[in-house]
């Protein structure tokens, strides 16, 4: 059973999402939140697998609230559902934790799996917001390209540590990748620690970023 906790200010939407989920399978919805202070404060007394997670919010922000459960929760992952379609918004909470971003015009479908894809350790971003991100990247790969051979070791990437880029930035796990590619988790966080220092990359979302300017992903 995956256990989901709503943070949002609006109450009349909160009820209308806990109404959606209401009745699908392995969901259950087991507190709410008006801010990042009141889910931090019920977090211990109601545990929970994945925070569907606002950004505008008074007292304490998504943002803000992403980077205290990362800190206080690493177990839990937030998945952003936001009206808030800028990449600037995007990029900020996958750089604070988040595992996904979704936005409130999505289909429950979507949500719903969403829901699902985030509990089960991988990362997702609602079929708006790829394709927007794409768009953009694509518009200007030729600047992001440069950048990144300036930034990259001289040599660039292994062919091995090319494969470890490109299941990581379609969302695949550690111990997934390796299981993919035959080899143990150990030898896989050592590759994800090499391509980071020649990219010169911060985080798992500046990694995906990197990739697809360089066009290992589609």
């Amino acid at each position: 059973m995956i256990r989901v906790f709503l943070t949002d200010d609006h109450v009349v939407l909160r009820s209308g999402v806990r109404s959606l989920l209401t009745g699908h399978a392995g969901l259950e919805v087991v507190g709410e939140a008006g801010n990042g202070l009141e889910l931090l404060a019920q977090l211990p007394e109601t545990p929970a697998d994945v925070v569907l997670m606002d950004i505008n919010m008074p007292g304490m922000d998504g943002l803000e609230t992403t980077r205290q459960l990362r800190e206080r929760h690493p177990e839990v992952r937030v998945l952003v559902l936001s009206m808030l379609a800028s990449e600037e918004f995007i990029y900020q909470m996958l750089d604070a934790g988040a595992a996904g971003y979704i936005l409130k015009n999505a289909g429950l479908d979507e949500i719903v799996h969403g829901i699902r894809v985030v509990a089960s350790g991988r990362q997702f971003l609602c079929t708006e917001v790829a394709f927007e991100l794409l768009a953009k990247l694509r518009a200007c790969q030729g600047g992001l390209m440069t950048a990144a051979a300036k930034s990259t070791k001289p040599g660039g990437l292994s062919k091995r540590e090319t494969e470890v880029l490109q299941l990581i930035a379609k969302g695949f796990t550690n111990g997934e990748i390796a299981e993919q590619l035959f080899t143990s988790k150990r030898t896989i966080e050592t590759h994800r620690q090499n391509i980071i220092e020649k990219t010169q990359m911060r985080n798992t979302a500046s990694l995906i970023r990197f990739a697809v300017s360089e066009g290992l992903v589609s």
